[in-house]
């Protein structure tokens, strides 16, 4: 069976979420996942945008947050205000789903600036409401394909926070939220030590290695001794993300060389 790094990444995305949970979903990545999940294993998830749209199920998929695919079948259409004054800070958004140009090795997020802030190499779109979101959402998920670039030591500037900073740490910053607790990539996952607050190596995809993420960090990442394994994509995954979601390829890049793989492993299943 055949598929691409960014397709198992999605797939893996997909799998860390739970039927019935509230999502605060993004355009692009984090919005693949949450829809694959929906059509397969989790079909009461309750995805929230950012724009108001609430329990959005998209026929197609969006391509911003104010795409009108958002508002029908949706439970609720509401202020962007009421979604982050009366859900988010209210505690009642169990994930967070982020990317970021740039994750450190704390799980700080950059979504602002590569370079000196005054004058930057590359200025990005923006916080929206991600820092928002990294702060109050009961968990983080944070999805972004692995690159020594993208992930830093430390980031330009820190957009959205995660477990340590200068010193400081959300329990002494009183943030009430879990943060970053997994990043998925394109070759394997990286979860938080709630002690260090420090990303780690905690699970591979088939076919990767420890020296493949490695390379892909820049910071002397630990591994975990208990390395967990990833099933490849089903097939109905596969269909449903090439022929329903993403059809047009928008946010999959499209002729990425794909892998082909024989042996078959267990899916990672949620404790």
């Amino acid at each position: 069976m055949d598929w691409s790094p960014s397709e198992m990444m999605v797939v893996a995305a997909a799998r860390e979420l739970r039927d019935g949970e509230v999502v605060f979903v993004g355009i692009g990545l984090p919005n693949l996942a949450c829809n694959l999940a929906r059509l397969t294993h989790a079909p009461n998830l309750v995805m929230i945008y950012e724009s108001g749209a609430v329990g959005a199920r998209p026929e197609r998929l969006p391509l911003s947050i104010g795409d009108p695919s958002l508002v029908t079948g949706s439970l609720m259409i509401c202020g962007m205000a009421d979604v982050f004054q009366l859900l988010l800070q209210n505690g009642r958004i169990e994930v967070g789903f982020l990317g970021g140009a740039q994750v450190d090795r704390y799980g700080n997020i950059n979504t602002t600036v590569v370079g000196d802030y005054e004058h930057p190499k590359v200025r990005l779109p923006g916080s929206g409401g991600a820092p928002e979101i990294a702060i109050h959402a009961k968990r983080t998920l944070v999805i972004a394909r692995l690159d020594k670039r993208a992930f830093p030591e430390h980031v330009d500037f820190i957009t959205s926070p995660g477990h340590r900073a200068r010193g400081g740490t959300r329990e002494s910053l009183k943030m009430p939220g879990a943060g970053p607790v997994r990043v998925i990539t394109d070759r394997g996952t990286l979860s938080v030590n709630p002690d260090a607050g420090e990303l780690e190596l905690d699970a591979l995809y088939p076919g990767t290695q420890v020296d493949d993420i490695r390379a892909g960090v820049g910071w002397d990442l630990t591994v975990r001794a208990k390395l967990q394994t990833f099933a490849p994509p089903t097939p109905d995954e596969l269909r449903l993300l090439r022929e329903v979601v993403d059809p047009r390829g928008h946010v999959l890049r499209e002729g990425e060389p794909c892998k082909s793989i024989e042996p078959r492993g267990t899916q990672r299943t949620q404790g």
